[in-house]
């Protein structure tokens, strides 16, 4: 079976891992600051705090801008499901926003439209959170200005794009938000095992979550509320929670993060050579927007069903039967029956729909030969006839 994505470890990785195992510390050690600068020094942030998991980094996010109970974080549909269950953690109230039929990500034109309606009704959103799906950046300097004009935070939830650009410059920059969040999970781009990242430019949200992330305690003086009793002295100042990175996890990191510039290459390489395998198939290929260099974590095409003569699920099973591992990026939020108690509908959002009803997400991972891509298109047009 050909993945949809799989992890790259190297003998230096494991070395990396190794040397910690040795070491005097396995968490809250040297390597989780080397990995959270080697990080933020590469996408030129201010703040880069490592946590366990993208869903965590997500989490402490949306606390660290004040989210709560009556206000409304929007997302889009077409994520998973932890892109809106953040602001569910937070007792607010979510919403989504359609796609855009090109680029997959939140339409800024659906968005401006929802906001307008929203503002009429008095329910505007205190937070959003775009989504660069595949890896590709949302038009983030349309959403920003829509922010500002608006008044809502901006989340980037980056999980597919670290080492992609919007614009010229890396994503995670923050340029045009309040908080990126990268995935470090093993499909992802590099990896750490399980791990996630928030970045900030904010030197007061970077401070805030970095007590979320490890249950609201800490040894600052200043951050106190007496005197320390001595040099063993904490006090707990919030409600946080046990979020923080392992050393081991680390350690990988800042092994894998050397090689970051380099996978994301190979990936082109390999999306360019998918494109033109690909091209005269009765199927619709990822389009890129001339302002984005994606990260390229997905390579996703769409059935032209009604060129093809069969349904989307005969083409997904005969694939997976000729040992190609499709996989399908995502099925929408609103389409979940913990959000169909909430009252979401089918229907609710059509171009998301579209979208699930067509996408196959084909296989693209760094250490990925021409034979195996071969391979993939081979069993494609097999299963096209």
């Amino acid at each position: 079976m050909i993945p949809y994505g799989r992890q790259d470890i190297t003998q230096a990785d494991v070395e990396a891992v190794v040397g910690v195992l040795q070491s005097d510390f396995l968490t809250q050690g040297p390597q989780v600051p080397l990995f959270e600068k080697r990080v933020a020094d590469h996408v030129n942030a201010r703040h880069a705090l490592a946590v366990n998991s993208a869903t965590s980094a997500l989490h402490i996010a949306c606390l660290a801008l004040g989210l709560k109970s009556g206000d409304w974080l929007w997302t889009t549909p077409v994520t998973f499901v932890a892109s809106a269950n953040c602001g569910l953690y937070c007792g607010a109230k979510v919403d989504f926003v359609d796609i855009d039929p090109r680029t997959y990500n939140m339409s800024v034109s659906a968005l401006e439209s929802k906001l307008q309606a929203a503002e009429r009704e008095g329910r505007l959103p205190k937070v959003v959170v775009p989504v660069h799906l595949c890896g590709q950046s949302c038009d983030m300097a349309a959403i920003h200005a829509l922010g500002q004009k608006y008044g809502f935070k901006i989340i980037e939830d980056a999980s597919h794009a670290i080492g992609g650009k919007y614009k010229g410059e890396f994503i995670g920059n923050c340029r045009y938000s309040d908080i990126t969040v990268f995935s470090f999970h093993p499909v992802k781009i590099i990896t750490t095992a399980e791990g996630g990242m928030v970045l900030t430019n904010d030197a007061e949200l970077a401070n805030k979550m970095a007590l979320l992330r490890s249950h609201g305690i800490t040894r600052d003086a200043a951050r106190m509320t007496k005197t320390p009793d001595g040099p063993w002295y904490y006090q707990q100042v919030d409600l946080g929670f046990n979020f923080r990175m392992t050393e081991l996890q680390a350690a990988l990191g800042v092994s894998q993060v050397a090689r970051l510039d380099h996978y994301v290459a190979r990936r082109h390489e390999l999306a360019e050579r998918y494109d033109a395998l690909l091209a005269g198939l009765p199927v619709t290929l990822p389009w890129q927007h001339p302002d984005s260099y994606s990260g390229l974590h997905l390579y996703v095409i769409r059935l032209q069903l009604d060129r093809i003569g069969k349904t989307h699920r005969q083409v997904f099973d005969e694939l997976r039967e000729q040992g190609i591992g499709v996989n399908l990026h995502y099925i929408p939020v609103h389409t979940q029956p913990y959000y169909q108690q909430l009252g979401f509908k089918v229907g609710a959002y059509p171009e998301a729909e579209r979208y699930y009803a067509e996408a196959i997400s084909l296989p693209m991972f760094q250490t990925m030969t021409e034979a195996q891509q071969d391979r993939v298109l081979s069993a494609l047009r097999r299963a096209l006839c």
